[in-house]
């Protein structure tokens, strides 16, 4: 990235357009589920000057998940994320710190299903032309969130990887 990190201090949005919020989940008897979240919103702040000031916020449509089968989109809206009763799936962070030239840890509150968890995501700055660029994402245990349907317990993996490619473009 060859802008400095001071000249990209300010608010940003989500470019809904060219951002990805997705997920691999491993299936034990096929391969591994890719999937997306269609449906999103986001801010975030840089300082440039003291990265540790910075902060992000996204609200994720527990509905808009997609896998390419409708079937088990189905499975996954009702059972697994309960969208009915909780419709939303947010982060929020609490901490940004800075691990490299363009390397970032940002810890925060994930909730899913009501329920608040902590999570570090591993963030790179790739920079943006029209804005700035984030890729990288965190792996977590979804039982920890109560996901947990029993029907597919076994052939689902716990481990879940999520994967994040946000593009933000500045608040005027």
């Amino acid at each position: 990235m060859t802008t400095s990190l001071r000249a990209l201090t300010g608010d940003y949005v989500l470019d809904q357009a060219r951002t990805r919020i997705g997920f691999v989940a491993r299936h034990t008897v096929g391969p591994a589920v890719h999937g997306r979240f269609d449906r999103f919103a986001g801010t975030g702040h840089l300082d440039g000057d003291d990265p540790s000031r910075s902060r992000i916020e996204l609200t994720v449509q527990a509905g808009s998940v997609q896998t390419r089968n409708p079937q088990r989109d189905r499975y996954l809206r009702g059972k697994y994320l309960k969208d009915a009763d909780h419709p939303v799936i947010t982060f929020t962070s609490n901490r940004v710190e800075r691990t490299g030239e363009t390397a970032f840890q940002v810890t925060g509150d994930l909730s899913i299903r009501g329920v608040r968890n902590p999570i570090t995501l591993a963030l790179e700055l790739t920079g943006d032309g029209d804005g700035l660029r984030l890729k990288g994402g965190v792996t977590i245990d979804r039982t920890d969130w109560g996901v947990k349907w029993n029907a597919a317990a076994g052939l689902v993996a716990r481990k879940v990887a999520l994967e994040l490619d946000l593009a933000a473009v500045r608040r005027p």
